[in-house]
Parts: C-alpha cells; sequence; structure tokens
C-alpha cells in the first residue's frame, strides 16, 4: 500500500470590506503621506507594508502594501503619471490602473486621465475643471457661502469661471433678480433660475479644459452696431496664485487679461482664493493686490501676505472653520 500523501492545506485569503473614508482636502502639509497611510491601513490595506519574497528569493510587494505605499507616493509627490508609478513599483500600467480606481473609489486620491492627484495638491495648470473641482473641496464651499453673502438683490454680478466661483453660484439660493454675466460654461447649469433675471455668457474661444469661453467683456448687438459697454455692482473673481510682490496671477494669458477686464467694469472687486493659493505667482498677472476690495479666504494668509494686501486696503475675509 502506498503511503498517503498529506497535501497542505490550501491558503485562506480574508477579504476586508473597505469602507469609504475621506481625506480632508483642506490642509497641505508635511504630514499628507503620514495621513494617507493612516487611513490605508484604516480601509485595511496596510496589513504587510513590507516587501516579501517570491519562489526565486525576489522581493515583491503584496497587493495591500503595494496599494498603501502607491497612496503615500501619490500624496508626497502630488501628481504622477501611471507610467510613472508602473516603474516605481515594477508592475504592468493595468495593475496600476486597476489600484488608482480602487485608491480613488477610497477616497485617498484622486484619478485622473493617465494618472493620479493627490487630494491635497496644488492643480497644475494644465488640470482639468473636473478634477479641479475635487481639489480644496471644503475650503471652496465655505468661501462660496461667505462670497454669497456679499451677493444683494436686484444687482449686477459679473464672475469669472473656476471651481471656486461655481461654489459661489450653488449658495446663491435666496437672492432675486440678478443679471449676472460669466466666461464659465458650466454656471448656467449650476445656478437656480429663480435667482437670476438675466444671465449672459460672454463670447470668445473656448477652453474645454477650463469649460470656460476667453475674450473681451463685452456684447454686441445688431440695433447698436457694435459693442455695448456693461458695467457691474460686483466682480467675483476666483484667482491662482497671490503673491505680495507679484499681485494676483494666473496660468492663462487670455484669462489673466478678460479677469482683470472684469474687475475694470465692477464698482466693488472680490477676489476668491483659497490657503493654497498664497504666496505663489504664476504665469500670467492679473492686477495688483490693490485692485481688489476683499479677499475671501479659507485662512488667515500668511504674514508677508496679509501685510501686502492691508497695505493695499484690501478687506480680508475669512469663511468660519466651523463645520457647516
Amino acid at each position: 500500500m502506498r503511503p498517503e500523501t498529506r497535501l497542505p492545506p490550501a491558503a485562506t485569503l480574508s477579504q476586508r470590506s473597505t469602507p469609504t473614508t475621506s481625506v480632508d482636502d483642506t490642509h497641505l502639509d508635511r504630514q499628507a503621506c503620514k495621513k494617507v497611510r493612516v487611513c490605508a491601513r484604516n480601509l485595511g490595506m496596510a496589513d504587510d507594508l513590507t516587501p516579501d519574497s517570491d519562489s526565486t528569493g525576489q522581493s515583491r510587494r503584496l497587493p495591500a502594501g503595494r496599494k498603501a505605499e502607491l497612496a503615500a507616493y501619490v500624496a508626497e509627490v502630488g501628481q504622477v503619471t501611471v507610467a510613472k508609478l508602473a516603474e516605481r513599483f515594477a508592475v504592468s500600467a493595468d495593475t496600476i490602473r486597476r489600484d488608482l480606481d480602487q485608491l480613488d473609489a477610497d477616497g485617498l486620491l484622486i484619478r485622473t486621465h493617465g494618472g493620479a492627484v493627490s487630494l491635497s495638491a496644488v492643480p497644475r495648470p494644465d488640470t482639468g475643471l473636473d478634477v479641479r473641482m475635487r481639489l480644496q473641496t471644503t475650503a471652496k464651499e465655505k468661501i462660496g457661502a461667505l462670497t454669497a453673502s456679499l451677493v444683494q438683490d436686484g444687482t449686477a454680478v459679473v464672475i469669472n469661471a473656476g471651481t471656486t466661483t461655481l461654489a459661489v453660484v450653488r449658495q446663491l439660493r435666496e437672492q432675486r433678480e440678478l443679471t449676472i454675466a460669466t466666461n464659465s460654461l458650466r454656471i448656467p447649469a449650476e445656478i437656480s433660475p429663480e435667482v437670476y433675471r438675466d444671465l449672459y455668457v460672454f463670447g470668445g474661444q473656448v477652453r474645454l479644459s477650463a469649460q470656460a469661453t476667453v475674450g473681451p467683456v463685452s456684447f454686441k448687438t445688431a440695433s447698436a452696431g457694435g459693442d455695448v459697454e456693461v458695467r457691474f455692482d460686483l466682480a467675483i473673481i476666483a484667482v491662482g496664485a497671490i503673491d505680495a510682490e507679484g499681485g494676483f496671477s494666473t496660468s492663462n494669458l487670455g484669462e489673466a487679461a478678460m479677469m482683470a477686464e472684469m474687475m475694470d467694469h465692477a464698482t466693488t472687486v472680490a477676489v476668491l482664493a483659497d490657503h493654497s493659493k498664497f504666496g505663489r505667482r504664476l504665469f500670467a498677472q492679473i492686477a495688483d493686490l490693490g485692485r481688489a476690495d476683499y479677499l475671501l479666504t479659507d485662512s488667515e494668509p500668511p504674514p508677508e501676505v496679509a501685510d501686502a494686501l492691508d497695505e493695499a486696503g484690501v478687506k480680508v475675509l475669512v469663511a468660519s472653520t466651523e463645520d457647516s
């Protein structure tokens, strides 16, 4: 009789549930990588962060450990491509894409076309609107609510295209009889029709990534045979950067010129920027700091910027940090 052959028991893999966990996107600091690792551990993805070895003795990462390290790496660098991640983690691009899809679903990063962005990252100039809408969301919501309180019934308001200004129009609920002009292609779909009497969109070149038009701040009519002069009670302008010496700036030359013209056509100018915009200078200057009457933000500006704003006579309004 042959001796009985005993096979080793099959390995049993236990799969944990992955509850949705969000990462606070209103803080950009050196602890971002650590925070993501903590979230990954809470999601059950960090059971084994140390490399294992395969049958040949070569070091390899287990899927859970790789995902945790991947999330931490994206939080550290801010924005990265699939190709770069595949090279760094020595896995296929398809594997990275699946990992990024899962990490996006778990709220640890934002999946983009060809890569990923950290929730706390400052977006690059070419970052699409849909991605930027998911960055600094809490800060933008608070700024939006505060800015909406400046809008009075029956006034004419010009609003530039941007994710922070989208947050503003969503907060315009109680106002009535507004005349609104914008270069945003998204605002007409976002704003309640109950709040405005007339809504105009400026013509010009269409920037698909920003979902905005770029052109003159004017309107042509057949009866007048030319441009009609327009004036606004309030200009609501979201900017890309604020610097003590460079003033307000953005990454696109055409948009910078249009935003400056919007300011020139308004009696009162309110500039919007979250904390990540402070101390930065982008390609095209919009205006000096003194061109604004108000700066609406989610946290106190750093001392150098705060002093420059005070000297320029700009009133800084900080949105409440209390939960809505």
